[in-house]
């Protein structure tokens, strides 16, 4: 398999995703701006996703694609569509117990995550209606995770779309209606978020009976049991309890965060959301993107004890965060006042939220380049089943973000959350570097010095344009000629990416260079 190629898919995937995911928020942003009422809607949205991030994409996945890869490549199909059905078993239920639970307890958990806002009831309606997405976003990370083994990306990749167009629909469509009937008109999008959810699972399965791996759920006590007894959800507990420790550590990072900001000013949640989202853009499309690819072949070159194959997929990837990361990490840093506001500046979004989303967003864009990382270095240590060492180093770097909030709250207000987040990965990402070459995982491969300095000379071009165009300009006063504002944003953007890699170019870096197969 050409990992070029599959990361490039997956990357083109994410690309349609992501743009959704923008045109949704941007919905959002021109009807309700950054209120009370926003507030209300992102912490109750990110209460499932911390849940989902927890049990589905975050310990389960870390803790079942290693060895679903694993015993895919010593013991063949048969004992792992075993092996599917089994974990599937104990997922339906345990999710069922989760999704009652979580609803019956959803003033608690908005209480946990948001006690200064607002609108407090509002928020914990939305999340008793959004909560059960959890359910249905853990099951498409199972089936993510079966069909990036058997190296079929294109569906999990494209699949946040449905979430995104039920989301843009219902903030179109049936959000002006909600008052007709008696609602506040922000229960549109949970409703939106609810349908995303179910459309989601549903196209995983027509993907995952073409593999021939559609799990098959127990639904008698006997079935029930014998799953809970199979070795290999024993050993996805066993993993999963320190991998849900780590990611845990993660999320009680965020869920400290949002409790600040909910007390830091009205609308201070929702700033960073927005910039959150633009954030999450370059993220998904290079960290996500190689994650997904490299964890799976990760897996299986350690289960054949290719040592030399493991090493050359984490130097591959780590050359391409570089190369693709730090110019996405400059484009925030010096161009973000065009990006906010050729995308949010409409409708409720006032000028003033322009500014306080940029403030958020140059936070994050200092970590960028270690965010990116992370996707990349992590799974090394996942593919070795070593949870651990990723969990020991985020709860030493847990403690240095809230330690750095204590110093940059005061100053900064809510960009000191965004920017204790940033330097938290770039250490994250450093520490799990140099755990990977004390242990001997990774050597780094001839010619890192002449290729950084090339990428380097290319960014420092890029760099250059790119202030000229955010400080020749006054974005923000081009909101009510708002089609001339985003041709100007894509000129700019196009032109400096070509201008990049031209310069990339005539210093001899080839895209062929990448090519590698896994």
């Amino acid at each position: 398999m050409n990992l070029l190629k599959a990361a490039s898919t997956v990357s083109l995937m994410t690309l349609i995703s992501r743009i959704t995911g923008l045109v949704r928020e941007q919905l959002v942003a021109a009807t309700f701006g950054a209120s009370a009422v926003t507030d209300a809607f992102n912490v109750a949205f990110r209460i499932p996703n911390l849940f989902r991030r927890l049990f589905a994409e975050g310990a389960f996945s870390q803790a079942f694609v290693p060895l679903l890869a694993a015993t895919r490549a010593t013991e063949g199909d048969a004992p792992t569509r075993l092996l599917v059905d089994a974990v599937a078993t104990v997922l339906v239920w345990v999710l069922l117990a989760t999704c009652v639970v979580g609803v019956a307890g959803a003033p608690v958990l908005v209480w946990m995550m948001g006690s200064g806002l607002e609108r407090f009831d509002t928020a914990v309606l939305l999340t008793r209606w959004m909560f059960p997405y959890i359910g249905f976003m853990s099951l498409v990370a199972l089936a993510a995770a079966i069909l990036n083994t058997w190296k079929q990306f294109v569906v999990p990749a494209i699949t946040p779309v449905l979430l995104n167009l039920s989301v843009i629909a219902a903030a179109w469509w049936l959000s002006p209606l909600m008052p007709r009937w008696g609602h506040d008109p922000v229960l549109a999008l949970a409703l939106g978020v609810m349908a995303g959810g179910l459309l989601q699972a549903a196209v995983q399965v027509p993907a995952l009976a073409r593999v021939g791996c559609l799990p098959r759920i127990g639904l008698t006590p006997a079935r029930i049991a014998a799953a809970w007894r199979h070795p290999g959800v024993k050993r996805v507990l066993q993993q999963m309890a320190p991998a849900l420790l780590g990611v845990s550590v993660a999320q009680l990072s965020l869920l400290i965060n949002t409790q600040i900001a909910s007390h830091v000013a009205v609308g201070a949640v929702s700033w960073l959301t927005y910039a959150d989202r633009l954030m999450e853009f370059p993220t998904a499309l290079l960290g996500v993107a190689m994650g997904v690819v490299l964890l799976p072949q990760l897996s299986a070159a350690q289960a054949r004890q290719d040592t030399a194959a493991f090493s050359g997929m984490v130097d591959w990837g780590l050359r391409l965060v570089l190369l693709l990361a730090l110019p996405s990490a400059l484009a925030l840093l010096i161009f973000p006042q065009a990006l906010v506001a050729v995308l949010f500046h409409y409708g409720a979004f006032r000028a003033e939220d322009v500014a306080m989303t940029v403030l958020a967003l140059r936070g994050y864009g200092v970590g960028l380049l270690g965010l990116v990382a992370i996707k990349v270095l992590a799974p090394a240590f996942f593919a070795r089943q070593d949870v651990r060492t990723p969990v020991k180093i985020a709860i030493g770097v847990l403690v240095a973000t809230q330690a750095l909030n204590v110093v940059l709250v005061p100053w900064l207000g809510h960009a000191g959350l965004a920017l204790s987040i940033g330097l938290g990965a770039l250490v994250n990402a450093g520490l799990l570097l140099g755990g990977l070459l004390r242990a001997g995982t990774y050597r780094p491969q001839p010619g890192w010095l002449g290729f950084a300095a090339k990428v380097l000379l290319a960014n420092a071009v890029l760099g250059g344009a790119l202030a000229a165009a955010a400080f020749g300009v006054d974005w923000v006063g081009l909101q009510a000629q708002w089609a001339l504002r985003v041709a100007a944003v894509a000129a700019v953007l196009g032109g400096v990416a070509l201008l990049y890699f031209g310069v990339l170019a005539v210093c001899g870096l080839r895209p062929r260079q990448f090519m590698r197969r896994g």
